[in-house]
């Protein structure tokens, strides 16, 4: 016969509360990978349409709004700096009141990876508007 060792309820209870704890946590990352997947589709899309339509254009290729660049690179460039930001201030307010329950670190790498590119977006955002300038 096998001895199981009975555990108390309090015991069980706090097994399942960190369970539920490292699930919230691994759903939480998953949702910021997916707001950098996002941001990043529409920071890459928006340069790459600045840099083909400005190309055209220094090319003596006319466009029917000479603007149209501008105006493409910079939307979809800031959309998704922007959505990026607010991805990762979901996450860390998130990460934040785990740790009521759970000692959870925020030096976690899709916090990183997320940090990473609200910079980089906002760099190529800014790159944008000086380039304008």
């Amino acid at each position: 016969m096998v001895n199981v060792q009975a555990r108390s309820a309090n015991q069980l209870a706090e097994e399942r509360t960190d369970l539920a704890t490292t699930r919230t946590l691994m759903a939480a990352d998953r949702t910021l990978m997916a707001w950098t997947r996002t941001a990043l589709s529409m920071i890459s899309f928006g340069f790459t349409i600045y840099k083909l339509l400005e190309g055209f254009r220094e090319a003596g290729v006319h466009l029917a709004h000479p603007h149209s660049p501008r105006t493409i690179g910079l939307f979809l460039t800031g959309m998704g700096t922007v959505s990026m930001v607010l991805g990762t201030i979901e996450y860390w307010r998130l990460i934040v009141s785990l740790r009521e329950y759970h000692a959870v670190s925020i030096c976690r790498p899709t916090f990183f990876v997320a940090l990473v590119m609200a910079f980089s977006g906002s760099f190529l955002f800014m790159s944008i508007i000086i380039r304008l300038l």
